[in-house]
């Protein structure tokens, strides 16, 4: 089957990839160095039973993560990289319901960040990209517009 890509495909690429690095950058620097304070959230890692340090490699991956996403640097790979990250917040949500905004936080939130970010490691960097991504290897034989080669 032979995917026909839309001609504004980079475009809306582009709008996602923009979008989930904003989100990165302002999740790291907003909440955790200017709302919780890096050393606030590293408690809060330890109230969880993680180790404090962990939270100052949290703010660094998703701050770092964020700009390199706005920039279009290897942006399928940055998307994966921050996968784990949200992975880790999934779980620690996970028991607090579906909401994010319920006490402690749930977990839809970064269930979508999850989806968001796997979608952009498939879709790839979209237009403006100054750094473009090398390709998945298990989508090797897709050409850059979505089309079987």
């Amino acid at each position: 089957m032979t995917s026909t890509a839309s001609p504004n495909s980079a475009y809306a690429t582009l709008l996602l990839r923009l979008s989930l690095g904003l989100m990165y950058l302002a999740h790291s620097v907003v909440l955790k160095l200017m709302t919780f304070t890096l050393a606030g959230t590293a408690q809060y890692f330890q109230s969880l039973g993680l180790p404090g340090w962990l939270a100052y490699a949290t703010f660094f991956a998703e701050m770092i993560g964020g700009i390199l996403l706005i920039l279009g640097v290897q942006s399928r790979w940055v998307a994966l990289a921050l996968i784990p990250v949200l992975i880790g917040a999934f779980g620690v949500h996970s028991g607090n319901g579906w909401v994010f905004s319920a006490n402690g936080g749930g977990w839809e939130y970064p269930l979508y960040l999850i989806v968001l970010s796997f979608a952009q490691a498939l879709l790839g960097d979209g237009a403006y990209a100054l750094s473009p991504s090398r390709p998945l290897p298990f989508r090797s034989h897709v050409s850059p517009v979505g089309r079987t080669a």
